[in-house]
């Protein structure tokens, strides 16, 4: 998993990882969420995706979006 680059410093989120068709998120309560395309939509996957990638957002999308996730990991 990549470190998320949480800019504001507040961020739930501690690592991502993203695949062709899921982004699994660890979260810094140590919970891990896989989110795909089935439980979330292509749009919301790839929106999570750039987010991820750009170090914000994340969270915020996550909260308001509440996007379906396929299961929690840990």
């Amino acid at each position: 998993m990549k470190r998320y680059g949480n800019r504001h410093g507040n961020s739930g989120i501690a690592a991502y990882e993203v695949g062709s068709k899921f982004i699994r998120i660890r979260f810094t309560s140590g919970s891990v969420y896989l989110y795909t395309y089935d439980s979330a939509g292509e749009d919301d996957i790839e929106e999570m995706k750039e987010l991820a990638k750009e170090g914000e957002g994340l969270t915020r999308f996550i909260n308001e979006v509440q996007p379906g996730y396929a299961k929690r990991e840990r």
